[in-house]
């Protein structure tokens, strides 16, 4: 039966003042009261309490005085009643002798004990009674025995809130109290508890309930209320709530007047303000590619449908935070409370990143979400953040920098780039520089001036020290350089990959044509976007990075296309092949003005070697998404 306040409006209207009376009188409980837990069963995520006080009461080992504490919403209060109830259970006849955590039926107490209206259970809320005097009052009832119940229970919620006065106050009373009397204390803020009270009661602490068990939750509570929800709405309310029970529960109750029929994913986030999680993923995507460009369309396209930055940061985040824990733990990409959108991403984004650009990027997030908070501007903020993020998704870390110095793999750039990237440990790099001239040092002088190697300077000589220029040939006795042959062009795009030189990859893929390359000669056209010192620069590198002297030559023919020239024109010749499908145009002539959008189910390999970009992907138009 429908409760009376989700009737449907023409429910009332229809029946007569004889039906609307009774669902009148019946005024509308939030599920948050409505679903509280009357017994130890109803209890979810909570175990190791329910173990232990059912021990204790099979055992005839109950304490007098229990402490419960816990986030918000995880069942302080509501626990503290149940064992009230537990504590008091009796049939009216006579059946039940003493304590007992199997509830079946309402007892004798039972109700008036739920509803904080039994004369024997006292409930006291310590952020408003905090004096001496509310405590002298429990000490001077505490002595007379209990009207009708088996114990004189006292509830205090919020207990920390009591004044110093008044904790000392408690302190004979809660180490020898009547045996009739029992107390049980709720506080989210157990620090604040003196030990002398911690010390007299056992101590039950309460965990957040994991997000699996809240959807559980929900979708039993979504079919007792008739109510047709998506699992991904679920998911994202387990997860807005923390482990909150009532959080959860009030949630769910305003998702289901906001969407008013079917609770799907996307209200929900429309109501919380969240961003769309696979346009998150996607964010992420072009940041760890380094592509700024897509990143920032990808910022404004959800800044511009109301998306806060703030927001947008913190998910990006919550899912930095979520590869990471897949890649240590990889069963945590099983947890249902996840989109199966998301736990697949999750999977190949841990496979693919380091530990170490995963916490770069957790760093540069939490530091980012502060700025764009105090930021007069926190979409220009963001953005900003961004660019950060983006520019170091491919730099090494100062250990690796300094590594490939010492093998002679790196050069004076990549350090610049690690030394902005090093934060407090910018200080190893900066003394990078001189490992590397030592490393080209003895090619160049007789071995009859080593000295000559040691750079001139006060980080070099301490005061009237001699320079200490053996362990820098040391060094360059043990880093031979490794020639590597490069033939082809994409094994050239792929080593600038390797070297993590985001500059130069850049380059070649977007401001230059290939002419001819062999091993040691490449042969470029220029693009008008190209930067003037590029073929010097690659020059430089390419000698660094293969071991070999490369003649770099720019010439006037009009050579191939780009890279991502090519890679435009693959995908536009997929669409051109997608748009020539008949169901595709019957969908058209049916649908007039729609639009469509062609995406790979497989990741393209921009690197690839010619006719690898063009027949890559263009082969087979039924794998086109």
């Amino acid at each position: 039966m429908t409760d009376a306040g989700m009737s449907p409006p023409d429910d009332d209207t229809q029946a007569g003042f004889e039906m609307a009376a009774p669902a009148a009188a019946t005024p509308y409980r939030v599920l948050a009261r409505k679903y509280r837990p009357g017994n130890f069963d109803d209890l979810i995520g909570q175990e190791a309490l329910v173990r232990t006080v059912s021990n204790a009461f099979e055992t005839g080992r109950i304490p007098q005085a229990w402490i419960l504490t816990g986030v918000r919403g995880v069942g302080k209060t509501t626990t503290a009643r149940i064992l009230a109830r537990a504590l008091n259970y009796e049939m009216a006849d006579g059946s039940v002798k003493g304590p007992t955590i199997q509830m079946p039926t309402h007892g004798v107490h039972c109700k008036a004990i739920m509803e904080s209206r039994h004369i024997d259970v006292l409930e006291m809320d310590a952020a408003s009674h905090t004096g001496v005097d509310d405590v002298r009052q429990i000490n001077d009832s505490v002595r007379y025995a209990p009207t009708s119940a088996r114990y004189k229970v006292y509830i205090i919620d919020e207990v920390h809130m009591l004044s110093t006065a008044a904790f000392n106050a408690f302190l004979k009373t809660l180490e020898e109290p009547p045996e009739h009397a029992k107390f049980v204390f709720a506080t989210t803020e157990i620090r604040k508890v003196p030990i002398t009270v911690l010390s007299r009661c056992q101590r039950f602490d309460l965990r957040r309930v994991d997000a699996d068990v809240l959807m559980q939750h929900l979708s039993n509570i979504a079919g007792k209320e008739g109510v047709e929800v998506e699992s991904e709405a679920l998911g994202i309310i387990a997860r807005a709530a923390e482990g909150s029970v009532r959080d959860s529960l009030s949630l769910f109750d305003q998702a289901i007047a906001h969407a008013a029929g079917l609770v799907k994913a996307d209200a929900v986030r429309q109501m919380l303000g969240l961003a769309d999680r696979t346009r998150v993923i996607d964010l992420f995507d072009s940041l760890a590619r380094g592509d700024i460009a897509a990143a920032f369309k990808e910022f404004r396209e959800q800044y511009d449908v109301g998306a806060d930055p703030v927001v947008v940061l913190s998910d990006l985040a919550e899912f930095v935070n979520f590869v990471t824990r897949v890649k240590i733990v990889p069963a945590t990409a099983d947890n249902v409370a996840f989109g199966e959108t998301e736990r697949l991403r999750a999977r190949d984004f841990a496979s693919k990143l380091s530990m170490r650009v995963l916490s770069r990027m957790w760093q540069m997030l939490l530091k980012g979400i502060t700025e764009v908070q105090g930021a007069t501007r926190p979409a220009a903020a963001a953005e900003m953040v961004l660019v950060r993020i983006a520019y170091v998704a491919d730099l090494p870390t100062p250990d690796e920098a300094i590594r490939m110095i010492e093998q002679g793999g790196g050069s004076s750039p990549v350090i610049g780039q690690g030394n902005g990237n090093g934060g407090g440990r910018a200080a190893p790099m900066l003394n990078a520089p001189s490992a590397q001239s030592s490393v080209q040092m003895p090619s160049a002088m007789p071995p009859s001036a080593p000295t000559m190697s040691a750079p001139r300077g006060p980080t070099m000589q301490r005061g009237n020290a001699e320079p200490m220029p053996r362990p820098q040939v040391r060094m360059a006795e043990a880093a031979p350089v490794t020639v590597r042959k490069i033939s082809t062009y994409p094994e050239l795009i792929a080593l600038a990959g390797e070297k993590r030189d985001l500059m130069v990859r850049g380059a070649l893929e977007a401001d230059v044509r290939l002419i001819r390359i062999e091993d040691g000669r490449l042969e470029l056209a220029m693009e008008r976007t190209a930067a003037r010192t590029l073929i010097n620069d690659l020059a430089r590198k390419l000698e660094m990075w293969t071991g070999r002297r490369w003649a770099v030559i720019v010439s006037n023919e009009q050579g191939q296309a780009t890279v991502r020239e090519q890679i435009a024109e693959q995908k536009n010749e997929r669409q051109r092949i997608a748009e020539a499908d008949p169901r595709v145009q019957a969908v058209f002539a049916k649908f007039p003005g729609a639009k469509m959008e062609v995406r790979l189910l497989a990741p393209e390999i921009p690197e690839g070697d010619d006719d690898a970009l063009i027949t890559d992907d263009g082969a087979d138009p039924g794998d086109d998404d």
